[in-house]
């Protein structure tokens, strides 16, 4: 197996961490990882393995896409506070910090510095303005595969789930080429295949979503290359 193909290990590590605060400039200064690091769970951005989502994969229900009458992303509440994260911290700003390299954040929870590698593109990027942080499976997409009959709170759960792999540092060019495509329309590059199709499956699996034969197709395809 290639490296492109391994698989993240995504189990939390216990290290040293160190938090500085500046008084005088009221900055907060988080080590690589603060964070999530701490707070982090067994189960925390958990995915199958490749042989685990191909089963999920079969267990899917398989039908025509749905329609998109009465959507709208605020039927989806995100960047919600997040649980645990620190004062004035939201989902986005946490996926930032779990996600990147050297993040530091001020006061108000948003992050001063830092990179992030993108999965989709396999870029770096040093300017989190040019980070989205992407939803694996696009509202719209979940949206057409069942979370149109869900209540808000859960469709609320799904846009702010930091307990599966559903949310996703990116850069900004990828992501809005993904936008609501399916496997089937849009692919990162093919080194991320693997996980991008684990994480896909994962997420569609963990919340009872369809998938259509085309997205099924691409899915197979892209998991064949885990080795």
């Amino acid at each position: 197996m290639s490296t492109g193909q391994q698989k993240k290990q995504r189990t939390p590590v216990w290290i040293t961490v160190v938090a500085a605060v500046i008084i005088g400039g009221g900055w907060l200064v988080f080590e690589s990882g603060l964070l999530d690091r701490v707070l982090a769970t067994d189960s925390a951005t958990s995915t199958a393995s490749a042989g685990e989502a191909t089963g999920q994969l079969a267990e899917l229900k398989v039908e025509p896409e749905g329609s998109m009458d009465g959507y709208s992303r605020d039927s989806f509440e995100h960047w919600i506070p997040a649980p645990d994260a620190g004062k004035n911290c939201n989902t986005r700003e946490a996926v930032l910090r779990r996600d990147g390299e050297n993040v530091q954040v001020n006061n108000s929870c948003e992050s001063t510095s830092g990179s992030w590698v993108s999965t989709y593109s396999g870029e770096t990027v040093a300017d989190d303005s040019d980070v989205d942080i992407d939803h694996m499976v696009p509202l719209a997409n979940a949206w057409r595969s069942g979370a149109d009959e869900w209540t808000d709170e859960r469709r609320e759960q799904f846009a702010n789930d930091m307990d599966i792999p559903q949310l996703v540092a990116a850069d900004k060019r990828s992501n809005r080429s993904k936008g609501d495509k399916d496997p089937s329309k849009w692919r990162p590059i093919e080194s991320a295949w693997c996980e991008y199709s684990t994480d896909w499956v994962t997420v569609k699996h963990s919340y009872g979503l369809s998938i259509t034969t085309a997205e099924k197709s691409a899915l197979q395809e892209m998991l064949a290359t885990c080795g």
